[in-house]
């Protein structure tokens, strides 16, 4: 009888998206507050749950993960990749300046349960890199225990560097078990319909619409910087590269590539896409069938965007005054996560705790702003993934161009 039961029901689901799914749970919470407070505060208890499992899940996602990504890079591999490569580099950290400058010019705040009021803000940012210091040389179990995402990053790209020398079956081991943390990773995010339902009614049952206005501010400022990255920086830097009019191939690259990755809202499921588009574009399958599944994980401008918003949130949240130089250093640290995010729906935001490490924020606080960036995602993941995954074939595009050109002179 309870299979009969139950077989609907779990066939709804696979039919149904996470993305619809976390939409009714976001629309659940917010009628539940309205009708029953009691009720919503009572479900607030889901909201914990999936807090908590976010919080086991997220050190050893990011440190398997850049491990295997450093690991498995063939040594010595001819792919003529280094402009392409730069402009990764320089499209990421434009992203993360400009999504500070959006913060301080915009500034979004929170709404946090139990928010640590007495998290100890950086004097200057010689305490901060002394802390970043510190942070670095802990012990790995101890990083791991502890939520330390600057001593995990560290040893992850120590151990990946070594790896790299090992033998193949010691690489398909970390391969495998990348693999593998991801799919528990993406059985975590399936419960977020969830997780979302209880975190919105226990929020909305104790702040009352009033959170729903905040939301919207900080969704608008997202996406507001990511608009301006895809038809502004982006084009801007095109034009440095190619000399000559950017938007027929930014637009191009939008509508065939960015349109698919807003509603796959996975880079990695739009790499088939891309590598179409890179044939059609008539650019070097030797370079472009390398390029694009690299950028699939590094290249992640909307990535970066999301950890600095955010985590400029919590902080104007508690009260922290940020300087011009810690600033800096967070656009650095937050490209460095984004090149680090998981391919999985919703990745940045399990690196937003790295980010967040910067200014004394406790490991608690942090991953409450993870929820909220999972409330929110419906949209902001989305746009996130169309300017991720569009940027990839751009600038690849923008690269080949210019070596044409280049060669014809």
């Amino acid at each position: 009888m309870t299979p009969t039961l139950t077989a609907p029901v779990f066939g709804l689901l696979n039919r149904t998206s996470l993305v619809a799914q976390i939409l009714i749970g976001l629309i659940a919470g917010i009628v539940l507050a309205q009708l029953s407070p009691a009720a919503a505060q009572s479900a607030g208890f889901l909201g914990n749950v999936f807090i908590s499992a976010l919080k086991a899940v997220a050190p050893v996602l990011v440190f398997v993960l850049v491990t295997a990504s450093i690991a498995n890079h063939e040594p010595g591999q001819q792919t003529h990749l280094r402009p392409i490569l730069m402009l990764y580099l320089v499209g990421t950290f434009s992203a993360a300046v400009v999504a500070v400058v959006a913060s301080f010019v915009f500034p979004s705040t929170l709404v946090l349960t139990a928010a640590d009021k007495a998290a100890s803000a950086p004097g200057s940012i010689v305490e901060v890199l002394r802390s970043l210091l510190t942070s670095a040389v802990d012990n790995p179990v101890n990083a791991l225990m502890k939520g330390n995402f600057i001593g995990i990053l560290v040893w992850a790209v120590g151990l990946g560097i070594t790896i790299r020398h090992a033998s193949n079956t010691t690489r398909v081991v970390f391969n495998d078990l990348s693999e593998g943390v991801s799919l528990i990773v993406k059985a975590v995010i399936r419960f977020a319909p969830l997780g979302i339902f209880g975190l919105v009614g226990a929020t909305f049952a104790e702040a009352g619409l009033g959170a729903l206005v905040g939301y919207a501010h900080l969704l608008a400022v997202l996406i507001g910087c990511m608009l301006f990255i895809a038809l502004v920086v982006n084009p801007a830097i095109v034009w440095w590269k190619i000399r000559r009019n950017p938007y027929p191939l930014t637009l191009t690259c939008l509508r065939e590539s960015g349109i698919t990755a807003f509603f796959t809202r996975s880079s990695a499921a739009n790499i088939p896409v891309n590598l179409e588009l890179s044939k059609r574009l008539g650019l070097h399958e030797d370079t472009y069938s390398v390029s694009i599944p690299l950028g699939a994980t590094i290249n992640m401008a909307g990535a970066a965007i999301t950890i600095t918003v955010l985590t400029l949130a919590a902080v104007n949240t508690l009260g922290i005054t940020v300087d011009i130089p810690t600033a800096i250093l967070l656009s650095v640290v937050a490209s460095i996560c984004a090149c680090g995010a998981s391919g999985v729906a919703g990745g940045s935001l399990l690196l937003i705790p790295l980010a967040c490490s910067l200014f004394g924020i406790s490991n608690d606080v942090a991953m409450q702003v993870v929820a909220v960036g999972f409330i929110i995602g419906v949209v902001q993941d989305s746009a996130e993934t169309a300017l991720n995954s569009s940027s990839d074939v751009l600038f690849t595009a923008a690269a080949c161009i210019a070596q044409e050109e280049t060669a014809r002179k």
